[in-house]
């Protein structure tokens, strides 16, 4: 993949505040920073980072994220870290015992979405690296999100979980399109270009003797027609059909 930057574009910032609670490695804070601001998250706090802060790893592993890193704040406990947000959520992969209401990271994006909407501070809680949060830091959290992943093996990295978290977030407000045709300089073909060239080839195909059965001619033509419908031709690319098959036939350019 290319880097995927272009400060030309416009950002969609804005979102819930992300809590590393006692991160081991700084490379490991310097993902999730980069995690985040492919999400649009930039409201970044530590809790006790063991390697220190600031660290220059976490900037190289950032990746270009400096804002993230930038703003981050630094706390002694959890409870100080949370202490001005309305509503918190935290992540974890054992029930530890507690009776606690649990959702997936999709019905926890769709109702921290409702919470800014509401003008709610809300942040989420992520664990250490080896252990995730400790009970004492769950009791903090209003609701707890957990990830349906193989149960055989669902572990996941820290910025992988800032990730996964961040993007149900990004979904829940403005999204392009699940599916776009980037054209460039050209644009889709219209109906009218694509039946220009459908007749075009039909019509060498009929002069060159490979519609070899009148009865199974229609269905024929479906079949093609279907299958190039299907490509979503630019009108470049039609004009380029209309060569191709002008070239195969030999004909000339203008020819009738």
């Amino acid at each position: 993949m290319t880097s995927g930057k272009d400060p030309t574009r416009p950002s969609v910032l804005g979102g819930p505040t992300i809590i590393l609670v006692q991160p081991q490695l700084g490379e490991n804070i310097g993902a999730c920073a980069r995690a985040m601001l492919n999400c649009g998250l930039t409201e970044l706090r530590l809790v006790k980072p063991r390697d220190g802060w600031p660290n220059e790893k976490a900037v190289a592993a950032a990746s270009g994220a400096d804002p993230v890193l930038d703003g981050a704040k630094l706390y002694e406990t959890t409870a100080e870290a949370v202490a001005d947000l309305n509503v918190v959520f935290a992540t974890t992969v054992r029930t530890r015992g507690m009776i606690q209401e649990f959702v997936t990271p999709r019905v926890a994006a769709t109702e921290l979405r409702a919470h800014v909407d509401s003008g709610h501070k809300t942040g989420v809680l992520f664990g250490p690296e080896r252990t995730g949060l400790v009970n004492d830091d769950l009791t903090l959290a209003s609701t707890l999100i957990t990830v349906p992943l193989n149960p055989a093996f669902s572990s996941l990295n820290l910025a992988q979980a800032v990730l996964l978290i961040g993007y149900e977030w990004f979904q829940t407000g403005e999204t392009p399109p699940d599916r776009l045709l980037h054209t460039g300089q050209t644009r889709p073909a219209t109906k009218a270009e694509l039946l220009n060239f459908f007749e075009h080839l039909e019509g060498d195909l009929d002069r060159t003797g490979f519609f070899t059965s009148p009865e199974k001619r229609p269905s024929m033509v479906r079949t093609l027609r279907n299958a190039l419908e299907r490509m979503q031709m630019t009108e470049q690319e039609v004009r380029t059909f209309h060569g191709v098959v002008a070239a195969l036939t030999g004909r000339r350019k203008g020819e009738p």
